[in-house]
């Protein structure tokens, strides 16, 4: 019995414990309330540079990759091929290309867009850079009509909007 007297005595010894009830905000609670508010700045971000998608009709999809397939305007990039996929009638290819935001304003109805690869002929030999970094997508930007779809040109145009010298386009009935 003097055991359990010991024991007794020694509960009665011990302090009381007072638990107090919290109201209020936690500083823990900051950290996921910052990743939030980061992320969403982050998104905000990414979305608001974000270019326009185009889709550019080619008849011949070669060396077009996607992903690595760029798109240049007097040799600086402003897009790059997502997908080259081919048209259900299986005529043509497709290419869908994300460009940057800079370019929004210059694809019109009238801008031309075509393979760059090597290519030889009477008029000389062209494209050999492609010999070494693969093909690319040239660029000819003219004023028109805003527009997202395009269709390829087989072969570069002799004449670009910012060449000197004049196209003639021959109408005839034969």
């Amino acid at each position: 019995m003097s055991d359990e007297r010991k024991d007794q005595s020694f509960i009665d010894e011990l302090p009381e414990v007072a638990v107090a009830n919290r109201n209020g905000f936690s500083i823990v609670w900051m950290i996921p309330l910052i990743a939030a508010l980061i992320g969403g700045w982050l998104a905000y971000k990414t979305i608001s540079e974000m270019g326009p998608t185009i889709t550019i009709t080619f008849n011949d999809g070669e060396g077009l990759e996607a992903g690595k397939t760029k798109i240049k305007y007097k040799a600086v990039d402003v897009g790059t091929v997502e997908t080259v996929e081919i048209s259900e009638d299986l005529s043509q290819v497709i290419v869908t290309a994300a460009m940057q935001k800079e370019t929004e304003s210059h694809l019109t109805s009238n801008t031309k867009f075509w393979v760059v690869r090597p290519r030889f002929g009477f008029s000389g030999i062209s494209g050999l850079e492609t010999l070494v970094s693969g093909a690319y997508i040239d660029a000819d930007p003219r004023p028109g009509e805003s527009t997202r779809a395009f269709i390829g040109l087989d072969n570069p145009p002799g004449v670009t909007a910012f060449d000197q010298g004049t196209q003639y386009q021959l109408i005839a009935e034969s």
